[in-house]
């Protein structure tokens, strides 16, 4: 399953709520802006909490924030992780 989360999570055999974590986190990643009380609702669907939910958003966040930071300054790779596409042909 971890190989089917890291080529596409849609196709990876996800239940219900780590579906619509998933989708959220996607969202919340790649569209910040556009986040709507409907992505709440689509977590509180599938049983998230607000709990549940603002753990996420402080979660997804972080990570995005962390990375970010990260790419900025170029923070070297761990060794199992593929390297930046721009590296490749260096």
């Amino acid at each position: 399953m971890l190989l089917a989360l890291k080529e596409d999570w849609r196709e990876a055999p996800l239940d219900e709520p780590d579906q619509a974590l998933c989708a959220y986190a996607e969202k919340l990643t790649l569209a910040p802006a556009a986040m709507t009380e409907e992505d709440v609702e689509d977590l509180r669907s599938a049983g998230f909490d607000d709990t549940g939910i603002h753990d996420a958003i402080q979660v997804v966040s972080y990570f995005n924030y962390i990375n970010r930071v990260a790419d900025a300054i170029h923070v070297d790779l761990e060794p199992e992780m593929e390297p930046y596409p721009e590296d490749e042909t260096s």
